[in-house]
């Protein structure tokens, strides 16, 4: 069997993203916290008396069966830059009824906008609304509404 299990965020404060995500994009707590350690840890990571906690999210739109935003923090951890450009996974995105009013929730929760607000007209006669920003640690998100 293949499926999508999950998406992780590394967070300098796990529960302050946790709220985040719940407060903006409506994830859900489904019971799913952690608190690990131990040798399988520091042999799975390669960090040595390595120590998570965090939790997992529904992601909004699933059921029961769903992949899930895995939220952790480390007690050690290293900083990066985060842009659009950098290779890797590059940002998460939602879709969303209404992305400005979406946006100004996401900027009063501490979040970040990169760009501006844009509307595109593809071929097939869909019309779309989309914005980068951040959430509230520097996470790229893309919000996106489509429309016929």
């Amino acid at each position: 069997m293949f499926r999508y299990a999950h998406t992780n965020i590394i967070a300098k404060d796990f529960q302050k993203l946790v709220d985040f995500y719940k407060d903006v994009f409506h994830c859900k707590s489904i019971g799913e916290t952690r608190d690990l350690r131990g040798k399988w840890l520091d042999k799975l990571t390669g960090i040595s008396n390595a120590h998570i906690m965090g939790e997992h999210l529904c992601l909004p739109g699933y059921g029961e069966d769903h992949p899930t935003l895995e939220i952790f923090s480390y007690d050690s951890m290293t900083e990066s830059d985060h842009s659009v450009n950098t290779c890797g996974i590059a940002h998460l995105a939602f879709e969303v009824d209404d992305v400005e009013a979406t946006l100004q929730r996401l900027l009063e929760k501490g979040g970040k906008q990169i760009g501006e607000v844009v509307k595109a007209e593809y071929e097939d006669g869909r019309n779309a609304v989309f914005v980068y920003a951040t959430d509230c640690e520097g996470n790229i998100i893309e919000l996106q509404s489509w429309h016929i």
